[in-house]
């Protein structure tokens, strides 16, 4: 079988197809988060939809807001190019999924209320924990924010056909405004539909895509996997690990830290489990995610094969968008305009939802941490107000997002998502394990562990060759890249939890025994798990 010829300027078909598919998407959605903005009234409405979703339904959320333009764009191309080790990211967020999930998600859930800093504040001292856990919250989402507003941007030229700055920049602002008008007026209930929504579009998509590709080769993997080798130019070294990152091992060790650890402390991913009302529930809910992103991730085996098979490495390099260009040009050469604008859509309605779960989440926790619980020290903010203070976080978010992703177009979009990672990983996930597994954990340890997880992983991206010293740098005009490894995770990691262990055996201050006897009550059996904690 020979590859499908494609030119890099097809990669423009029918931008109008695409817009109109794209803007029914939108009407279908806008009319869905109108009627669940209808019993917003309490903040357990507004932060955690009522806590009013099935198990089943919580699933497909959770794996609408885990399943994002990287894991089906980037994923699918990276395999289409670089083969086996393009499904190491595969494995690599599935696993990274499993950890989370089994490892922090339930505890973190019956423990907490509306955010993460709920659960690493239970037993310590309420302001400095809660400060710190929010600073971390609010900067993991706004660099993973960041990252998929420009990625918005970045998709433009594949998808619609435009290719000026101008054009993009309209884009990711109309992109934003969506995000601010969907929370804004849906809050979580309205987010959670849009993201259940959005996985069903996008499991569907990839499933007929995947038993296409099937089907042209006789349903035999083998053949795929041969005819994708004969049009590869690394010939069978894509079946084969090294050809991506066989020269720095440590550096993909490195990354793998960041990305396995960095989900389980990912805070819009833990707030999902707020939404369901019994912990039986959200186990019902892990297991739908499991088996949902599970099942997608194999399929990228497929479509990236599939894409390099059908379309060619060489010209989804030469496409307007790189290597991202796999799955909609294989969706162009499996079925024209139409799949392709179907495809379309869903890339740009995954962008859309998960900038909404971030923003929400982000929006959350300086509402409920910083200003309830810190400015107001938990005693005069009523709920009505403290949702108010919410809803114009939203709005100055999504401003500082658009923003943002307008002056990070054509920069380094890598950088921003490991940060997000990095960050997650070196503040946020050392402080739930020792919360929620070590008793004598304290205030010092959870303050220290957050501000130096967070001021290492800056600190070495800052000095790292992601951020300047190479043409591919977020600033290459200068170069102050002194740190070798593109990704912190393996310094920054250990580094987080050593900064919690030292903090807590230095400290002379003892915290509540009875707190703590009562939070891993909480955590391991969901009791009293509806009700507020006030100390």
């Amino acid at each position: 079988m020979t590859t499908i010829p494609v030119a890099a300027e097809a990669v423009k078909n029918d931008p109008v197809l695409n817009i109109a598919i794209f803007g029914a998407f939108v009407a279908v959605t806008l009319f869905i988060v109108i009627r669940a903005s209808r019993n917003n009234k309490t903040a357990a409405d507004y932060y955690a939809a009522g806590r009013s979703f099935s198990g089943t339904q919580n699933g497909f959320a959770i794996a609408g807001d885990y399943l994002s333009a990287a894991s089906f764009l980037g994923i699918c191309g990276a395999i289409a190019i670089n083969g086996y080790d393009g499904f190491l990211y595969s494995i690599g967020f599935l696993v990274a999924w499993l950890v989370a999930l089994l490892l922090v998600a339930e505890m973190m859930r019956n423990t907490g209320k509306f955010t993460m800093a709920d659960v690493l504040s239970f037993r310590l001292k309420q302001r400095p924990v809660r400060m710190a856990a929010a600073l971390t919250t609010l900067a993991v989402c706004f660099f993973y924010l960041l990252a998929q507003m420009s990625g918005a941007g970045g998709l433009v030229s594949l998808l619609l056909g435009i290719d000026d700055k101008l054009g993009q920049s309209l884009v990711i602002a109309i992109v934003g405004v969506l995000m601010i008008v969907y929370v804004l007026i849906g809050g979580m209930k309205g987010t959670t539909w849009v993201q259940i929504v959005k996985a069903v579009l996008l499991i569907a998509g990839a499933v007929a895509m995947t038993v296409w590709v099937l089907a042209l080769h006789g349903f035999n993997l083998n053949t795929l996997l041969e005819t994708a080798v004969d049009n590869s130019p690394n010939g069978d070294k894509i079946l084969g690990p090294g050809l991506q990152y066989g020269a720095n091992p440590l550096d993909f060790l490195s990354l793998g830290m960041a990305l396995v650890l960095g989900t389980a402390g990912l805070p819009h991913v833990l707030m999902r489990f707020y939404t369901v009302p019994t912990a039986k529930e959200a186990r019902k809910s892990v297991v739908w995610a499991i088996w949902l992103i599970g099942g997608f991730y194999l399929l990228t085996l497929v479509l990236g094969y599939g894409a390099g098979a059908l379309v060619g490495p060489e010209t989804i390099a030469a496409a307007p968008g790189g290597v991202n260009s796999a799955a909609p040009l294989l969706a162009q050469a499996l079925g024209g305009s139409l799949l392709m604008g179907f495809i379309s859509a869903v890339a740009f309605a995954t962008i859309l939802a998960v900038v909404a779960g971030l923003t929400i989440t982000a929006a959350a926790s300086f509402a409920h941490d910083i200003y309830a619980n810190v400015i107001k020290r938990g005693q005069n903010a009523d709920p009505a107000g403290e949702v108010k203070v919410a809803r114009r976080t939203v709005i100055v978010i999504g401003i500082l997002a658009i923003i943002g992703g307008i002056g990070a177009q054509g920069q380094n979009i890598a950088f921003l998502v490991a940060l997000a990672f990095a960050i997650a990983a070196s503040a946020n996930l050392p402080t739930i394990l020792y919360s929620l597994f070590w008793k004598r954990f304290n205030t010092r340890g959870a303050v220290w562990s957050m501000y130096g997880g967070l001021i290492a992983a800056i600190g070495l991206i800052v000095i790292s060759p992601v951020f300047s010293g190479n043409e591919k740098a977020m600033i290459p005009g200068i170069d102050i890249a002194i740190f070798p490894l593109n990704n912190p995770g393996i310094i920054s990691i250990p580094l987080g939890f050593l900064l919690g262990w030292i903090g807590t055996v230095t400290a002379r201050t003892a915290e509540s025994r009875a707190l703590a006897a009562e939070m891993e009550v909480r955590s391991l059996t969901g009791y009293g798990a509806e009700k507020a904690v006030e100390h």
